[in-house]
């Protein structure tokens, strides 16, 4: 059993809890995920199985899209609404305009410094940054750069009377390593307002959308119907259909199967780092440039033939 299966997370799970559930489903170990969802979020989760997680890592570096929704009002303690209030203010109607929204959304575009927040699984010093906050230590958190490929507002802000707060519908589409929740108090900050993210879903994951998934209930009910599973896989190429693609010859796949170096050809994609060889359809090995030959390309993942 091997390939990609794109899963429709619920809310409520751990990404953790979906591969364990999927290993008892699937009958198989070789089960790994593609990145972290935090359990109230729902959305497109990939998992690789078999075979394919040797290139899980790179399915992570596709980039991702998400549908969220910021509230302006107050913080918390996760930065989310699972979070206790840490502050707040009243925010009154016509207070927020279009303009500067539009501006501070263009400001966040791009590429940016985030601090992770403290309730998330970033390590410092051997321990997560949420084992910290549980404890009501904080410590020094390390900035990352991450990417907004694109910020748009899908909705009006829209004014709550009754707890005198503020909130619009987004969606963003970013590069890995980015909290989106650390983002929407970003947006506040640009405004000079309070802000967390009051809701979240992943739409998009790599290559995989909402139409591509399935989720654990209905493998469950497959299963028990005693339906073959196989058909819900997809292929590895899927997962990284981003990295540019040299189709090789008989001769050549016997040198990548068995590790070569190779020398780059004439054709060679320039200003690539990293290059998926395919033989007969299938992607066999990763490449990338040599750190101390120059134009010669050594393998980063060789993958056996399904």
């Amino acid at each position: 059993m091997d390939g990609i299966l794109p899963l429709w997370k619920t809310r409520g799970m751990t990404s953790h809890d979906c591969v364990f559930q999927l290993r008892k489903i699937l009958g198989t170990k070789k089960v790994g995920h593609t990145g972290t969802l935090d359990p109230e979020v729902e959305g497109v989760l990939p998992i690789c199985i078999g075979k394919a997680t040797r290139i899980a890592e790179y399915v992570t570096d596709a980039g991702k899209t998400y549908v969220g929704e910021v509230t302006f009002g107050y913080t918390t303690t996760t930065e989310d609404q699972t979070g206790e209030i840490v502050e707040q203010q009243d925010i009154q109607p016509n207070s927020i305009s279009l303009e500067s929204i539009e501006q501070a959304v263009k400001e966040l575009t791009g590429v940016i410094d985030q601090t992770p927040p403290m309730y998330s699984a970033v390590k410092v010093n051997g321990k997560r940054l949420y084992e910290y906050a549980r404890k009501g230590e904080v410590v020094e958190r390390p900035t990352r750069t991450v990417t907004i490929y694109s910020f748009s507002l899908l909705t009006p802000l829209t004014f709550h009377e009754d707890t005198k707060t503020a909130s619009l519908s987004f969606e963003v589409a970013c590069s890995k390593g980015t909290y989106i929740r650390t983002l929407a108090v970003m947006l506040g900050e640009k405004l000079g307002l309070l802000s967390h993210m009051s809701k979240l879903v992943r739409t998009k994951s790599a290559t995989f959308t909402k139409e591509d998934c399935v989720t654990l209930e209905y493998l469950k009910a497959e299963k028990d119907n005693n339906q073959d599973l196989t058909r819900y896989l997809l292929p590895l190429e899927r997962g990284i259909s981003h990295l540019p693609k040299w189709e090789i010859s008989d001769t050549v796949a016997e040198k990548v199967r068995n590790g070569a170096v190779l020398e780059a050809f004439r054709e060679w994609p320039k200003g690539e780092d990293l290059v998926r060889f395919n033989y007969q359809g299938k992607t066999i090995a990763l490449y990338e440039q040599h750190t101390s030959k120059e134009g010669m390309w050594k393998p980063r993942k060789v993958i056996p033939s399904f």
